[in-house]
């Protein structure tokens, strides 16, 4: 090197270098020579060169300080740039201009100047390093023509390409002066900051519209673009008054108002009472006045029935059975004591009384025949099936993405298969020598790995130029090779230089890769990366050529199961693994599963029991602290002992005998048997219909049907124990002739075992038709959820529930009858065949009644309290405040079903899928399919293209471009890859190496190894330009796009379109025409379930409106949307199918109850019971989607089964009342007294108790989706469904239930059951009570 030892002239006219001087190497560039003499005039040869490689807005000066080499050398490293950047007229021609000025320009010591020089190999001196002072306005003006060009191939910018992703002019401008092969300059360009610099050229504007060499079209240039009616993105236009929403701000105000009146109106009440009761005891000093002294026609008659003809002044009871008592009324028991017949009750319970009776008779036949039923239902097994495929399992058929993903593939291809790995490291993170270092060898194993039958990663690997090509691999190895010894202490540089100019490093197929694919959680610092990325992209197929690829698969994810280091944490999936993982047993959790069926049906069996009758339990109990109080007299502990009672006590001995002969657990071993055998018998009729069962099945069902079964089994069993107390026949006469001091038979009222049981049946088989028909039509209503593997759940709960319920009267109240008369010849359970000798006095007449705990305190403490009013009342403002806290938690419930949830905990893509959340900042691809445009034509390419200035201003490029500059609205991040752009490009005269043909024969295509002078531009000659003059259209179009489409994207010629387009252009089988094609971008990061979903809604909106303005059918696909697509119905599809289930139920229970305000009073507690339900959800975080939809189906199905019994009970509330009550209760009230009392101990222990233990056994469970899903939705469902049942229901019968009716069949019938029960009478609130008590 050496230095200008002489005064360097300047001025116009004069030159800063001129020509060549040789190279410094043998492979490197020509360099020019410092020479500062004057301009000269250019050559012919020379002008016409320049006229063509400085472009149109190039005015050739009359003198230069170049030569025709240099010019030509500048056209060809012009070249390399131009398809970049030639959509954009501004930018290419800025860009042409500012190299043209830099190597022509007749004044170019005005703003050059050389600051050193070299040696080259001929020994001349050349430049080395070169100030170029351009003017600011220039350097801003030629950055932000270029800035916002788009290269589709890469779903990038040219800016990423040709000035290193550069953000700013100064930048951009040091990118291009640095000395770097490629686009970067043979020798150093500086740009000093010169405010008086001497550059004069104005710059090119890309919106200048007016000049055709400027003109940009939308995608390149944002200031022409036109602007898009606004989005609202979708978190925001919610109405919120401070934190609070404003539905919630207004629900608090109406229940605050409400309670306020509500205190208002009882202290107005308590008020008047309080006048009232002052009135009262003023009257009572007043004498009272004779029944004679009345006026008008009063006289002792009348004053014994009533003053006047006024009924309701002769007393409380405005009856003369007021005054008459209890016999009286007995007298008269159609006029006073008796209730309404319901026909339609009447009606079920003579049908189930008929079939009580031929079951408990014809046990034989009944066995029979179910045998036979159950048999026939099970030769389905043969057609069982297991759907295991994710796609058909939550996805419908019908689905519209269903559907585009059918179209996709079928045109496109399916979408790849990826193998992903993310390799995280604690401490510093994986970005160091060491780790890189072990990585590069890992995936140079991987690279090599061989399946079983030899398949290996170059079979099955997606390239882009061809098979044997090379395979499209994301990884740092892209740019730091096989090994780290290359680039010893430089490799850091190395990685900053190529994740900030992805451009200048290439890997082996050819495309640039953003660094955020395989450096994660970086954000921007990419040597402190939190994760190393690596993707290998597999082809993918719909039939049997995916098997190499999976077998490849099955044999990488061996590898990575044993692949491991210190520190080093691995995270992977491969294209197989979801649905193997899904799939896998583990995930059924079976021993929890078994553990809470064990659980129900222990509590099942062995509560089932009569156990011992109370007088015996009261006597034990009474020697066990008999036995106690003599201990502490010996131990002087208690100094008086208790009295010795003459009555005597049965013997401890007699107990094993009791508990054996009074327990149902064969019983209840049947029941839950019968349980088992509708879920066997569900499968295989359904699977004989082709309907095919899923894991889920498997798991829930015989729970579901075990829950709801049981409770039937519970109702039958105690209303026959009831049965038993009323009409008991005693032991049968063979016992007494065993046993003669058994008890003998009853003469009144005793009844055989087969009419007790019938009657039982009779009794409860209408509450069990009603619970079990709304149950059935819950979950038939579930199938609606177009969802398969939902869909199948309702269809195969329905189904089983069915089956189940027409079982449990049939064959389980044989087997009812069976077990009665074992226990009546007392024959010990499960073991028939031994028979035990009655003990004395065990089941005397005479021995005294009792009850359970469960029913003394419903009966003596739980019912009077309820039904208090001040305690009413509390309840209403309970629940209603309980409705505004569901309210609250309704609105935080989200969308979507994490597939975390669905895979066995202990699974390797749990942490792949929270890593793959953590680390990867990119979203995934959408394609943009566009469908029905004419592409030959020119008003279809200007529908689809974006790139050319007589596009339209919102076709599909362009309008996928103005998408994406509001990504929070869209969800669009990248640039589209429009390959229509692309194309029309890659005709333009101008790039020599892209489209050639033949020089001799223009019909034939040159291919790329095919030399220069036999080829000539596609277009030589001819008109082509910006306005889409000249470019091909009709049959000329479609030759061309056939040859584009195979030609390889290279340095050469970057708009090549067989790597990134070959794929997005579906042909015509006759070539004549485009059928279909995509635009792919990308979508923003998408982190949550909502953000998945926003985007398929945004995506879709985005389609429809090109499709409105373009008239081209436009629809979008991305991988995710047929898992998605539920979501954008989901909530409709909610509220019509529990509108339609609250109909079904309002319709059954007013039919079967016989009135509609009880009917509509079950329905709107059964619905605050869901919406309880639903609140719970939102503050448990659990979501809404097709399995939480179904359950909540299933909860309004069950919530009927909390209230119906008690509804039933209290609408046939007219046989008979204790005498026990509180005076001075609503006839309302005495019924929901009675309706509790009757059966709410079974709604309790037979109900309630019999879910929360089956289900608290599944909080155990490792299954995620068994928790969130089952045990606390179900859970929820249990809580939620007895407290309605129980507090609210029973209240707001006070209030608004129907008229009652009797029970019974008959008048006989109902007069009987008075007589037989004791102290059970129609309450009369002033009865003569004396003559109650004496009898």
């Amino acid at each position: 090197m050496s230095r200008l030892d002489e005064p360097v002239r300047r001025g116009k006219g004069i030159c800063a270098m001129r020509g060549s001087c040789g190279r410094t190497s043998i492979f490197g560039a020509d360099l020019p020579c410092p020479d500062d003499g004057n301009s000269t005039p250019p050559e012919e040869d020379l002008r016409d060169l320049m006229a063509t490689v400085c472009g149109p807005s190039y005015t050739v000066p009359n003198s230069v300080c170049c030569t025709y080499d240099q010019v030509a050398t500048l056209s060809d490293r012009l070249q390399q740039a131009a398809p970049l950047i030639a959509s954009c007229p501004a930018c290419i021609n800025n860009f042409r201009s500012f190299y043209c000025d830099f190597t022509c320009s007749p004044d170019q010591s005005t703003f050059l100047s050389i600051t050193s020089t070299q040696k080259t190999t001929e020994g001349k001196d050349a430049v080395k390093e070169i100030d170029y002072e351009v003017s600011n306005e220039f350097k801003q003006g030629f950055f932000s023509s270029c800035k916002d060009v788009q290269f589709g191939a890469t779903n990038g910018f040219a800016m990423d390409l040709i000035g290193g992703g550069a953000k700013n002019s100064s930048s951009f401008l040091k990118y291009m002066g640095d000395v770097r092969p490629g686009l970067g300059s043979p020798f150093q360009i500086n740009f000093p900051e010169n405010d008086d610099s001497q550059y004069s050229r104005i710059p090119l504007r890309c919106s200048d519209t007016d000049n055709i060499n400027a003109r940009c079209a939308c995608a390149d240039c944002p200031a022409v673009c036109p602007e898009l009616p606004y989005v609202a993105p979708p978190s925001s236009g919610k109405c919120h008054v401070g934190a609070v929403s404003c539905l919630t701000f207004s629900l608090l105000i109406i229940y605050s108002v409400a309670i306020l009146c509500g205190i208002a109106f009882y202290s107005w009440k308590q008020a008047i009472r309080h006048r009232q009761r002052r009135y009262e005891r003023h009257a009572l000093l007043d004498p009272p006045l004779s029944p004679t002294a009345a006026s008008g026609n009063a006289n002792g008659l009348d004053g014994l029935m009533g003053r006047g003809g006024d009924d309701s002044e002769s007393g409380p009871s405005g009856s003369i059975h007021f005054r008459l008592g209890r016999g009286a009324s007995l007298l008269d028991p159609m006029d006073h004591l008796q209730p309404k017949q319901n026909k339609i009750n009447a009606a079920l319970r003579r049908s189930f009384y008929r079939l009580g009776l031929f079951c408990a008779k014809q046990p034989v036949i009944v066995f029979g025949i179910t045998a036979l039923v159950v048999a026939l239902l099970n030769i389905g097994w043969k057609s069982f099936a297991v759907e295991t495929d994710p796609v058909r399992l939550w996805v419908s058929p019908s689905s519209e993405s269903a559907a585009q993903k059918h179209f996709f593939d079928d045109n496109f291809g399916p979408f790849y298969r990826s193998e992903q790995v993310f390799i995280t490291q604690s401490g510093s993170g994986p970005v160091n020598y060491d780790t890189l270092d072990w990585w590069l060898k890992v995936e140079s194993e991987i690279g090599r790995l061989e399946s079983e039958t030899g398949v290996t990663l170059q079979d099955v690997c997606f390239a882009p130029a061809g098979p044997g090509t090379p395979c499209v691999i994301q990884s740092v190895s892209a740019w730091l090779g096989e090994d780290m010894e290359q680039w010893g202490e430089d490799w850091r540089d190395r990685v900053t230089e190529c994740a900030g100019r992805p451009g200048e490093c290439l890997p082996a197929f050819g495309q640039p890769i953003d660094p955020k694919l395989v450096l994660g959680g970086a954000q921007g610092d990419w040597l402190n990366a939190k994760a190393l990325v690596i993707t290998w992209v597999v082809n993918n197929y719909n039939d049997d050529r995916a098997g190499p690829a999976e077998e490849w698969e099955r044999s990488l994810k061996h590898y990575l199961q044993d692949l491991s280091r210190p520190d080093v944490t691995i995270s992977y999936s491969t294209g197989i693994s979801l649905e193997e993982e899904l799939n896998k047993s583990t995930n059924t959790d079976v021993k929890i599963v078994v553990l809470s069926y064990m659980v129900m049906f222990l509590y099942v069996s062995l509560t089932l029991g009569g156990g011992l009758p109370p007088h015996v339990i009261s006597a034990f109990t009474h020697k066990i602290w008999r036995g106690l109080v003599q201990l502490g007299v010996l131990l002087r502990l208690v100094k008086t002992p208790i009295q010795e009672t003459s009555s005597t006590s049965p013997s401890f001995s007699l107990i094993p005998t009791l508990l054996s002969v009074n327990s149902k657990f064969s019983l209840g071993l049947f029941g839950i048997a019968i349980v088992l055998i509708a879920v066997s018998s569900s499968v295989g009729l359904f699977s004989l219909l082709g309907v095919r069962v899923t894991l889920i099945i498997a798991e829930v069902i015989p729970f579901l049907v075990l829950a709801v079964g049981v409770d039937n089994v519970f109702i039958l069993v105690h209303e026959l124990e009831r049965q038993n107390s009323l009409h008991s026949q005693g032991i049968t006469d063979d016992t007494q002739s065993i046993d003669s001091d058994g008890r003998q038979p009853s003469t009144s009222a005793s009844l055989p075992p087969e009419e007790r049981v019938a009657r039982a049946v009779a009794r409860m088989g209408p509450s069990i038709l009603l619970s079990s028909v709304t149950e059935v039509v819950a979950f038939a209503l579930g199938a609606l959820v177009p969802m398969p593997a939902v869909r199948n759940f309702a269809i195969y709960a329905a189904g089983s529930v069915f089956l189940g319920a027409v079982m449990q009267v049939t064959i389980f109240v044989s087997a009812m009858t069976l077990d009665l008369r074992r226990a009546e010849a007392m024959r010990i359970d499960c073991f028939p065949c031994v028979r035990l000798r009655p003990p004395i006095g065990l089941y005397d007449e005479t021995a005294p009644t009792g009850e359970g705990v469960v029913n003394k305190f419903m009966r003596t403490v739980y019912a009077p309290f309820l039904l208090k009013n001040e305690v009413k009342q509390l309840v209403l403002v309970a629940f209603g405040g309980l409705f505004l806290f569901a309210t609250i938690g309704i609105q935080h419930i989200t969308l979507g079903l994490d597939q975390r949830l669905a895979l066995p905990a202990e699974s390797y893509l749990v942490p792949y899928f929270n890593a793959l959340d953590a680390y990867l900042d990119v979203g995934p691809p959408v394609y943009f399919v566009a469908q029905g445009a004419d592409v030959p034509t020119r008003d279809g390419q200007q529908q689809l293209c974006g790139r050319f200035t007589t596009c339209m201003d919102l076709s599909v490029a362009n309008s996928l471009e103005a998408e994406r500059k509001r990504p929070e609205s869209s969800f669009v991040a990248s640039p589209p890859a429009a390959w229509i752009d692309d194309f029309l490009q890659w005709t333009n005269p101008t790039f020599e190496s892209c489209c050639r043909v033949r020089r001799r024969d223009p019909t034939v295509f040159c291919s790329p190894r095919d030399s220069e002078r036999l080829c000539k531009p596609c277009f030589e000659g001819e008109e082509w330009d910006a306005t889409m003059n000249g470019l091909p259209e009709g049959a000329d179009f479609m030759r061309y796009l056939q040859q584009w489409l195979i030609s390889p994207t290279n340095e050469e010629c970057p708009l090549g379109g067989q790597a990134p387009y070959s794929s997005a252009v579906k042909l015509a089988n006759d070539n004549s025409t485009v059928v279909a094609s995509h635009f792919r971008t990308y979508h923003t990061p998408l982190k949550s379930q909502s953000d998945f979903i926003d985007a398929l809604a945004a995506a879709r909106r985005i389609s429809n409106d090109i499709s409105h303005r373009t008239g081209v059918k436009v629809f979008p696909y991305s991988l995710f949307y047929v898992f998605f697509e539920q979501y954008s119905h989901i909530q409709s599809t909610a509220i019509q199918v529990l509108t339609l289930a609250l109909l079904a139920i309002l319709g059954i229970t007013t039919l079967l109850l016989g009135s509609w305000r009880t009917g509509a009073t079950v329905t709107f507690v059964c619905s605050l019971a869901v919406i309880n339900v639903m609140g719970i959800m939102g503050y448990w975080g659990i979501s809404l989607n097709a399995i939480s939809l179904v359950n909540l189906v299933i909860s309004l199905g069950i919530a009927v089964e909390f209230c119906s019994h008690i509804a039933r009970a209290f609408m046939g509330a007219g046989t008979g009342l204790p005498v026990d009550k509180e005076v001075g209760r609503k006839e309302r009230d005495e019924r929901v007294w009675t309706a509790l009392v009757d059966v709410g101990p079974s709604v309790f222990s037979g109900i309630t108790m019999t879910k929360l233990i089956g289900i608290s056994v599944l909080a155990l469970t490792r299954s995620k989706l068994l928790e969130v899903y089952y045990f606390r939705m179900w859970l929820s469902l249990i809580l939620s469904g007895a407290l309605h049942g129980l507090v609210l229901l029973p209240v707001l019968l006070t209030y608004t239930g129907g008229q009652g009716y009797s029970l019974e069949d008959t008048d006989e019938d109902w007069v009987t059951s008075q007589m037989r029960r004791p102290g059970d009478y129609e309450y009369a609130p002033f009865a003569d009570t004396d003559s109650i008590m004496s009898d």
